[in-house]
């Protein structure tokens, strides 16, 4: 255990330092643009042991952190004992709540890392559209809200500015309870839906477009990606770092034959542009990439596991959904191309 647990600090410090242009606390920043200073967003959320935990009803009354984590998550394990810290000496004025980002765990994960760290603070999985509302880019992800009901922190680490934002939105007066504005619901898309469509803006500056008209009569592919994947779990989730490179292997032959459409898809978790440039020259990939920079693409197909692959048909409705490699994919491509 100490053994892979130290290959994986490794693997995760030569790839931030080697890989990504960004660090960690960069993507933070990024993260906090726009949104420090703003009404924090009305979200009910509900925890993993069935409670419901009603944001709103905290503002104008006490500060909240949220911590955004994943088990896979090596700094997100390094500063799990400040949350747990934070949360035991909390009192009152101050609501903690873990909240799980979804991406590549599952819940039976979560329940078997709370038993072997003792965490009793609420745990929330998000599906995704918590992370959206606070412009999850990194893990971990600190957030701190004031008593007004402003966001006052958005960080990476765990350190002496997360813990200054802390002291500093339970001390601060509470001056009425601020109203965020709320976004309209996202259509959302799985298989046997008629797309609308869809214009992905891509790495080289032109733009994929998803529908009939641009399909030639050819199936179009989504490859939802992530550029850390093979490397970044190889420690934690071997499996998973397994399939992401078989998946990529695969989609490179397959895009190379000339039956489908490709694009590839990458989360904005742990990613830039930069990341995926240097990934896809790494692995000479020939079809597009595009940086779903807000994560639109990942709700509203509602992707929370890559690789995941949607075959979208020449008409622009989706077929297949598929995770993972399908020995049958080429075979299915050719005929939906040829009928």
């Amino acid at each position: 255990m100490r053994v892979a647990s130290f290959l994986s600090i490794l693997l995760f410090g030569f790839f931030i330092s080697s890989a990504r242009a960004e660090t960690g606390d960069q993507h933070a920043q990024v993260a906090a643009r726009g949104l420090v200073g703003t009404p924090a967003p009305h979200l009910v959320l509900k925890t993993i042991d069935g409670q419901t935990v009603d944001l709103a009803g905290f503002y104008g009354k006490k500060a909240v952190y949220l911590e955004f984590w994943a088990t896979w998550c090596v700094p997100c394990r390094e500063q799990m004992p400040h949350l747990k810290k934070v949360y035991e000496q909390a009192g009152s004025d101050l609501a903690v709540i873990a909240i799980d980002v979804g991406f590549d765990d599952t819940v039976q994960d979560v329940r078997k890392y709370r038993s072997e760290m003792g965490l009793k603070m609420p745990i929330v999985f998000d599906d995704g559209s918590i992370g959206d509302a606070f412009h999850l880019r990194v893990t971990p992800q600190h957030v701190v809200i004031g008593r007004d009901g402003r966001i006052l922190f958005i960080g990476h680490e765990a350190n002496a500015k997360l813990d200054a934002a802390l002291l500093a939105a339970r001390t601060a007066p509470a001056s009425g309870n601020a109203v965020a504005s709320v976004s309209g619901d996202e259509a959302h898309y799985q298989v046997n839906d008629q797309l609308p469509t869809l214009a992905v803006p891509t790495l080289s500056g032109d733009v994929f477009h998803v529908d009939a008209e641009h399909a030639h009569g050819q199936p179009t592919v989504l490859v939802f990606m992530s550029p850390w994947c093979e490397t970044y779990l190889a420690g934690s989730r071997p499996a998973l770092a397994a399939s992401c490179r078989a998946v990529r292997e695969q989609v490179t032959v397959l895009s190379r034959q000339g039956h489908a459409r490709w694009i590839g898809i990458a989360s904005p978790l742990w990613a830039g542009k930069d990341d995926l440039l240097a990934y896809q020259r790494e692995h000479h990939l020939t079809m597009p990439l595009a940086l779903d920079d807000s994560g639109t693409l990942f709700r509203r197909f509602r992707v929370m596991h890559v690789p995941t692959l949607l075959v979208v048909d020449a008409k622009g409705r989706v077929v297949r959904r598929i995770e993972g490699v399908d020995p049958q994919l080429g075979q299915e491509l050719k005929a939906l191309a040829t009928g």
